[in-house]
């Protein structure tokens, strides 16, 4: 990045932004380190799946980071009044796209290593760890068997894309030798652009998918958790004493049957079996209250909790803004745009939504749009975070996995990692769908030519003015982000995002009536009969 500036002449703008840029990594691989030893299970922890866990995590949130930085590069080439700065001449501006395309290969590259190699491998390995017989040879080789699978569909997914060129020969009579030459003259000019851009695009729309079920209900279901707070553990703990002893009173009773010597009955040893796993998990109730109302933590939390109301407040405004943008946004698409066959692509926006009005007067202030920016893509990542927290790992009807505060499995926080990853893949059209103008060139302006009549002269004067850049804009005067590149590639993933949208916003309404009527949680939500995360002697914490 260095040339972007020769002579040592960078402003002011370009330190911070890219001060920034690095102070968000350190602040990025910190939270990941934290966040995974908070949730996962001491008992249960190894470094292989730990080390995975907070790569992959770092990378989802590394990747989200650099949209911000896109949309600042190309706009900071420009000056407000339209033309190109000084230094940005043609090499300049090519060598800081390729830079930010070089950035999204290297990132899109490591997710997809991650997503079909790495965290199968790793999961597959501490699968067969659980069995004491298998040999760490037998262990690796069964891990690497069931991960070629994972490899060969991501080697179909980048066959497709690469080999299905969106641009056909035009001459009919083409030999076959001549459209398999063209096929790789297509490959080679897209520089491999098209083969990840389809690997991306059918990972984001799993990620769409994610995004639906996790990410929409926890938009909901955070501020309002926030909100509400959680049950007293000293009430919580009477109520638990209250079913203790009816419960031992009914096993009192099915026992008192056979004092006499008389046998019990097949329904009464079923009924004995269930009061007795009954009684079980209450007293372990009760060791986690005891433990929790006697807790520092608790106590801090309980300060907390007028903090906790206002930020719970901030996070229902900001999902607001988010979801009555997102309806505007593709309601616009619904009426303006040239359907499905275009992938209800619109250029610029004839339905304003608040985001959009709000980014332009953000612009005038550096850097307030980027931290909007920055702040709802973070708001996307932890919402997504507390959605699969709620809701827990499912393979359809099955559950698979608790994510717990120091109680979650390795294997549960693998898939977490793989969940965020397909996720922050939707993020970029997500944010696109919001403020697609301001996505695609930033603050950009280019110059028009205005014809300005003087009454005393009675004569036409072409003078230069601003405007906003836009499809209109000569290619020479705008710079697309790279970001827009990838989104858009291909047009059928693009209708099936625009469908998708419509999916999260009835999804969120679902989850808001949901969380609504939800009464508060247990401060020791997840401890039952079927709760394979719980130990009896690793109390622990549940507040939000």
């Amino acid at each position: 990045m260095a040339a972007a500036a020769p002579g040592g002449a960078a402003s002011a703008e370009l330190v911070i932004g890219w001060c920034i840029f690095g102070l968000l990594l350190l602040a990025i691989l910190a939270f990941c380190w934290i966040y995974v030893r908070k949730y996962q299970s001491q008992r249960e922890s190894e470094v292989v799946s730990t080390i995975t866990a907070i790569f992959s995590l770092a990378i989802a949130l590394i990747t989200s980071a650099l949209l911000p930085v896109d949309i600042f590069l190309v706009s900071y080439m420009k000056n407000q009044n339209g033309t190109f700065k000084d230094w940005a001449n043609a090499n300049v501006s090519r060598q800081i796209e390729d830079t930010v395309l070089y950035g999204y290969y290297t990132l899109y590259s490591v997710i997809l290593f991650c997503v079909f190699f790495w965290i199968p491998f790793v999961y597959f390995y501490y699968e067969e760890k659980d069995d004491d017989d298998t040999s760490k040879c037998t262990q690796i080789k069964t891990a690497f068997k069931y991960t070629l699978g994972f490899a060969v569909i991501c080697a179909l997914l980048l066959l497709v894309g690469a080999f299905v060129p969106l641009n056909v020969p035009n001459n009919k009579n083409s030999t076959e030798w001549e459209k398999v030459k063209f096929l790789f003259e297509e490959l080679g000019s897209s520089h491999g652009l098209a083969a990840l851009s389809f690997s991306i695009s059918s990972l984001t729309l799993i990620g769409m998918l994610a995004a639906i079920t996790y990410t929409a209900y926890g938009m909901s279901a955070l501020p309002l958790n926030l909100i509400k707070g959680t049950r007293s553990a000293a009430y919580e703990r009477l109520e638990n004493t209250e079913d203790i002893e009816e419960v031992e009173q009914h096993i009192q009773t099915i026992k008192s049957k056979s004092k006499d010597g008389r046998p019990l009955t097949a329904r009464d040893k079923r009924a004995l079996k269930q009061f007795e796993e009954r009684l079980r998990t209450l007293r372990k109730r009760e060791r986690h209250l005891e433990y929790i109302e006697n807790s520092w933590w608790t106590k801090f939390c309980g300060a907390l909790r007028p903090l906790k109301i206002i930020w719970g407040i901030f996070f229902i405004l900001v999902a607001l803004l988010f979801i009555i943008s997102l309806f505007l946004s593709n309601l616009d698409k619904a009426l303006h745009s040239a359907g499905i066959d275009s992938g209800f692509i619109i250029f610029g926006a004839n339905l304003s939504n608040p985001l959009n009005m709000l980014l332009p007067v953000l612009q005038t202030v550096f850097p307030l749009d980027y931290i909007l920016i920055t702040i709802i893509i973070m708001y996307f990542i932890f919402t997504s975070m507390a959605g699969i927290r709620n809701i827990g790992i499912w393979f359809f009807w099955v559950r698979l996995y608790k994510i717990r505060r120091g109680r979650t499995r390795p294997q549960a926080l693998l898939f977490l990692c793989m969940i965020l990853l397909l996720i922050v893949l939707h993020t970029s059209y997500m944010i696109y769908s919001l403020a697609p103008q301001y996505v695609m060139y930033g603050s950009q302006n280019y110059l028009i030519e205005s014809n300005i009549t003087y009454d005393d002269h009675k004569n036409n004067s072409a003078f230069p003015v601003p405007k906003r850049c836009d499809a209109d804009a000569p290619e020479d005067q705008c710079t697309v982000t790279r970001t827009y590149l990838f989104l858009h590639k291909f047009w059928f993933f693009s209708a099936a995002y625009y469908f998708g949208n419509w999916a999260f916003l009835v999804v969120f309404l679902i989850g808001l009536i949901v969380s609504c009527c939800k009464g508060k949680k247990s401060v020791i939500e997840g401890v039952d009969e079927d709760d394979s995360d719980i130990s009896d002697d690793e109390p622990s914490v549940y507040s939000v």
